[in-house]
């Protein structure tokens, strides 16, 4: 079914203006606002308190020689897919025993449990123990037990957030305690900002939070801002990841951040990958880079040439995208990206040529 009434073509016209929507700075300023007149400023402060742990389960580390991954999760919003999670703590653990996870957050839930993902992860087969770090500032990075934790576990999952926070995480001892992980045959993961985080061109939105509209009317816009070097995952190289995909009408935004990426060299061999994952859905991706979908639908956004324009301040021209809709239970191999089942979908001066989320596959390719 088209995410649009009546299967209509979303409204990505370079013609309109375009008004700002610096979603999750607005919101902010709102909530130190509300913060201060409720006399809360002890409150509004906590967002520089110290780093916090809180551990589920076993108060020991699991043990062994060896680990069989590694795995990923890739999910579209920041709740933990059961499905997906549970594929890969069986592929890390080979099927046996079991493993310790470490949540990572910047941030602590406004109401209800103070550990929502490894209330979700505990509760799954193969789980020794589950630790939840909440890490406010960039310094945090350097917290050795928080980085000793990471460096025992065998998955490490990105809470839902704010995704330029972890990518401030960068300059610290926590990027190689994660990627330690991955090398051991661990893995990695999470859901919205945890998603973005872990592809190989971070959208980072350290300056806003930017919209389909927005992006395709200028992809070089003060708010599509990118951070690379973060992570590189086996056979996931030259990818963007997008969240909340359909929901939120971001097809449009991982057009102009795959065209970005082409023009700018963030990636190799003069192609790009986009992938957006809708609420609800989560790719699970094993140790030969196979992706398989749990869950809401999944697109791959291939640019695989130039732009034909892509120039601060003006809208978006670029031809040919080529499109792979996932839907529950389909794969695609990020190690051998196939050459057919997609479909094409083209801008033109910042609009797209029609209904982005649906299209016939090619034939003949």
């Amino acid at each position: 079914m088209s995410p649009f009434p009546h299967h209509a073509s979303p409204a990505f016209t370079a013609a309109s203006p375009v008004r700002r929507r610096p979603a999750h700075r607005i919101a902010a300023c709102l909530s130190a606002a509300l913060a201060v007149l409720a006399g809360g400023l002890v409150q509004a402060g906590q967002a520089e308190a110290a780093a916090s742990r809180i551990r589920l389960g076993s108060s020991a580390d699991a043990s062994r020689a060896g680990w069989s991954g590694p795995a990923f999760t890739m999910n579209g919003s920041g709740g933990v897919v059961s499905a997906s999670m549970t594929k890969a703590v069986d592929a890390i653990r080979g099927g046996t025993g079991s493993l310790d996870v470490v949540v990572l957050a910047a941030s602590t839930p406004g109401s209800g449990s103070r550990t929502p993902e490894c209330d979700a992860i505990t509760r799954l087969r193969g789980i020794n123990s589950c630790t939840t770090w909440t890490l406010t500032k960039a310094a945090d990075g350097n917290n050795a037990q928080a980085n000793t934790d990471i460096r025992n576990a065998e998955f490490v999952y990105f809470a839902g957030g704010d995704q330029c926070t972890y990518t401030a995480w960068k300059a610290t001892a926590l990027r190689a305690s994660v990627q330690s992980v991955v090398a051991k045959g661990g893995g990695s993961g999470g859901g919205s900002a945890g998603h973005h985080i872990n592809s190989s061109v971070v959208y980072d939105a350290c300056q806003g939070s930017i919209t389909s509209r927005e992006a395709l009317a200028d992809p070089y816009d003060s708010y599509a801002t990118f951070t690379t070097g973060m992570f590189g995952w086996p056979h996931y190289a030259d990818t963007v990841n997008d969240s909340h995909f359909v929901t939120r009408d971001r097809m449009g935004r991982t057009m102009a951040f795959v065209a970005r990426a082409v023009k700018d060299g963030l990636t190799t061999g003069g192609k790009a990958w986009g992938v957006g994952v809708e609420e609800g859905g989560s790719l699970f991706i094993d140790k030969n880079g196979l992706a398989t979908l749990s869950g809401a639908d999944a697109y791959v956004v291939l640019g695989d040439h130039q732009p034909e324009r892509a120039v601060p301040g003006q809208p978006l021209t670029y031809s040919d995208y080529k499109i792979w809709r996932l839907t529950s239970g389909r794969t695609f191999d990020f190690k051998n990206r196939p050459t057919c089942g997609y479909y094409l979908k083209s801008v033109t001066n910042g609009v797209t040529d029609s209904n982005p989320y649906h299209g016939t596959p090619v034939t003949g390719c």
